[in-house]
This record gives C-alpha cells, structure tokens and sequence, in this order.
C-alpha cells in the first residue's frame, strides 16, 4: 500500500511539473492579448523625457510635451535610455510627418557602439526596428524602375554594424494588386521581412508592438504579427530613437521588462 502510495503521489507531481513546464512554454510563444498589444496591464509603464539622454542630436532635435515625442529629423542620430534592458516588451505608436520619412527604434544598443558617436551618424550595434514610411518604397520604385529587392517600408527588422541576428524571413515574394509578383530579400540575408505589408501612410498612426526575449525579436504592426529575428547578438543594451533626416512623432511609449 505504501509502495503503491508513493508511486502515485511520484507520478502526480511528475504530471504537475510537465504540465507547468507546458503552460510556461505556451506562454512565451503565446499571442499577445489586446491589453497587452496597447501596453496595458501589470508591469507595464511609460518610457518618459526622463528615462531618455541625448546621445548625438541637438537639444532641439526632441521634444517631449503631454505625452507627444516630436523629432525634427536634424541631425541624423539617437537618444537612448538611461537604462540597458535585456527582455522587454515595448509598445509605441509612430506616424510620419512628411512623406518618405525615415526613423527606427533601437533594441540592445550598447554603450561602446555608441561611444564618441559624432551628429549624422547611427550606432554600430543593435538590432533596429524600422520605422519607414511608405513614400520611401515609393520614391525608390519610382526612381529605379523597378520595386526594392532589398527593402519595405512595412516593418523591417535587421542588426545594425557588427552586430548579428538570423532572419525570421531573410527573403519574401510580394505581390501586386495586379497579381504580378516581387522577391526582396536573399536566402542568406540578415534583415528579416515583414509577411504583411499593412503600415499607414504619411500623416497616420501606426502601433508597434515588440517582444524582445532571450535575443529572439518579434514585431506587430497595427494588431498582427508581421517579422522577427533570432539568435541575436547582443541580447543586452538600451533603447534608441532615431532621427534620420525627416519630422517623426511617437506617443504611447510604454515597456513591460520580463525576467
């Protein structure tokens, strides 16, 4: 009876820690939750003026009033938290304000790639989250002829000098509302593309949801999952701002650290 006792009571905990184990893996791979995609819930809060230094703009080139991030786009360069993080959710709403804009966020920049960094210049390591309007893809088929083979304006996701990161999507076939189709993107290439082609023109809002955990990045534009990267190197280091040349606004700036 003993025996048997022990047994189960054995089998029933073996049971109850797989199936904790399960829930803790169905958790970090699980959709976020409306609450979750507007930074809504426990553990979340605002990134604020205060959390932020300026690394190489001008004291004008930011702006922070009643909860509105303005960036002239002069000169090109960063403002980075005063905090490094290592897994993190983060949410922000962008638009720009002229068309073709270019801007992007900065995961695990860190400290020594952007040491001495001159106005015009961008930090040497880090994962970037772009932040691109669609006049840039625009302008490019335009004046090419032919549409980008390289990049979108939807939400790519790439490392940034030396650092590294493996492609979620390293090459994608788009196509047209005629039916005509387009790769960008090579087998081997290490920015990933986003599988949905859903961000707002110039003028609009769009939401940026990020989970950025144990050097994995996945990125939601607008409510749906769009891109990725793994096996990213570093998998520490601040948040960044970018300013690259045009007006940009963000609100809503919120991040959630997880262990």
């Amino acid at each position: 009876m003993k025996l048997f006792l022990k047994t189960t009571v054995l089998s029933m905990l073996v049971c109850g820690f797989t199936f904790a184990a399960s829930l803790l893996v169905a958790d970090e791979s699980a959709t976020p939750s409306k609450e979750t995609l507007k930074g809504q819930g426990p553990g979340w809060r605002d990134l604020t003026e205060a959390d932020f230094v300026n690394v190489n703009c001008n004291p004008d080139t930011w702006t922070w009033k009643d909860g509105l991030i303005q960036c002239t786009g002069t000169p090109v360069g960063v403002i980075r938290t005063k905090k490094e993080f290592t897994n993190l959710e983060l949410v922000a709403q962008w638009r720009h304000l002229k068309p073709a804009g270019n801007s992007g966020i900065f995961l695990w920049a860190t400290e020594e790639g952007m040491k001495d960094l001159k106005p015009n210049a961008l930090p040497k390591v880090g994962i970037e989250v772009q932040v691109l309007d669609i006049g840039y893809e625009t302008n490019w088929e335009k004046s090419k002829g032919k549409p980008s083979d390289w990049f979108t304006s939807h939400g790519d996701v790439f490392p940034v000098g030396g650092s590294k990161m493996k492609a979620i999507t390293p090459q994608i076939t788009y196509t047209r509302d005629d039916g005509s189709t387009y790769v960008v993107g090579k087998p081997d290439s290490s920015r990933s593309f986003p599988t949905k082609r859903i961000t707002k023109p110039v003028g609009e809002w769009n939401d940026y949801y990020v989970r950025a955990v144990n050097g994995e990045v996945e990125l939601w534009v607008n409510g749906e999952k769009v891109n990725g990267g793994k096996d990213c190197e570093p998998n520490k280091g601040f948040l960044c701002l970018e300013s690259e040349g045009s007006p940009v606004e963000f609100k809503g700036l919120r991040i959630r650290e997880l262990p």
